[in-house]
């Protein structure tokens, strides 16, 4: 019962194991969450870390960091732009020209809670970088990761950080325009439901990976900070939220769970609160395999559409 309601105990220290000869991407890297998670990552001697991100100063500045705390972390930076797929097809293609391999695939970057706008090639701007984005990178990345999974004593993961802001999803609405209609938190849910259902499809076509979702918990990251800003709901709760909220460390620990942990536990779930709490998702929506069928056969066609202009 105290596990189904608080998670497991998870110390990253002590509970992540060795990582030698694994190769790990991490989108969003180079600050909050990500940042977070590839500083404990890089404590147990993976054999490289790549952390994406838009900003090439920002994730020096990150990595400078992360390796004043772990001198031995073998962390470089690869650019990706979620807002571009020709950014998106760029550090894929800049992954398979470094590395052979690679292990651990996580899609943690996104954005929250902005005003309605469009990626470069048209999606709304949330469910473009949080889904589209992400999924253009997995399908990219595919052959490399499945490649791995063919190896002996492989254990190759896919971690899509989502939120239990799903719930806020109308479903999934896939006309770009008519979104604009919609509340900016009710088109964030959209993006973090299609997160799960990503994830469950990725669960049933490739078995042989370990793919999962996840709700990190509430954190105060820069992503509060930015919608703060943005949001005068947010700016008003924040004061309310403060004895729930969690700080960066603990809100990564669901993401390094999933990475790290039991691929059986892991894989038994396509979505988990923190720390390893199972859950369906809390929104019917989200546990529609019908729906993850769709969602995923309609983003195909639109990443096959859009690779085509970019060859």
């Amino acid at each position: 019962m105290l596990e189904w309601l608080f998670g497991k105990s998870f110390n990253p220290d002590k509970d992540i194991p060795d990582l030698s000869g694994k190769v790990i991407l991490i989108t969003g890297g180079n600050t909050g969450l990500g940042k977070e998670t590839v500083l404990q990552l890089a404590k147990h001697n993976p054999k490289q870390i790549f952390l994406a991100a838009r900003t090439q100063s920002k994730a020096e500045d990150a990595i400078a960091d992360i390796k004043s705390k772990v001198p031995n972390g073998n962390v470089s930076f690869i650019k990706l732009d979620l807002t571009s797929l020709a950014s998106v097809k760029e550090a894929a293609d800049e992954l398979r020209d470094r590395s052979d391999r690679l292990d651990i695939l996580i899609n943690n970057a996104g954005i929250m809670a902005t005003p309605y706008s469009k990626t470069k090639e048209g999606y709304e701007i949330q469910f473009g970088t949080n889904h589209v984005g992400h999924a253009l990178l997995t399908k990219l990345l595919l052959p490399t990761l499945l490649k791995t999974a063919e190896q002996p004593g492989s254990d190759v993961r896919i971690v899509n950080v989502s939120s239990e802001g799903h719930m806020l999803a109308p479903g999934i609405v896939y006309d770009q325009d008519y979104l604009e209609s919609y509340y900016t938190w009710r088109r964030y849910g959209q993006s973090k439901l299609a997160n799960i259902l990503h994830a469950r499809e990725l669960q049933r076509r490739y078995p042989q990976i370990t793919s999962t979702a996840l709700h990190p918990g509430v954190i105060f990251t820069d992503l509060y900070v930015s919608s703060m800003k943005t949001n005068p709901l947010i700016k008003f709760s924040m004061p309310l939220l403060q004895g729930v909220l969690l700080d960066v460390p603990g809100g990564a620990k669901n993401s390094l769970w999933a990475a790290t942990a039991d691929k059986d536990v892991v894989g038994s779930s396509h979505y988990w609160k923190p720390v390893g709490s199972k859950s369906g998702g809390s929104f019917w929506h989200a546990q529609k395999p019908g729906l993850a069928r769709e969602l995923w056969d309609w983003t195909e066609q639109e990443l096959e559409s859009q690779l085509k202009k970019l060859s």
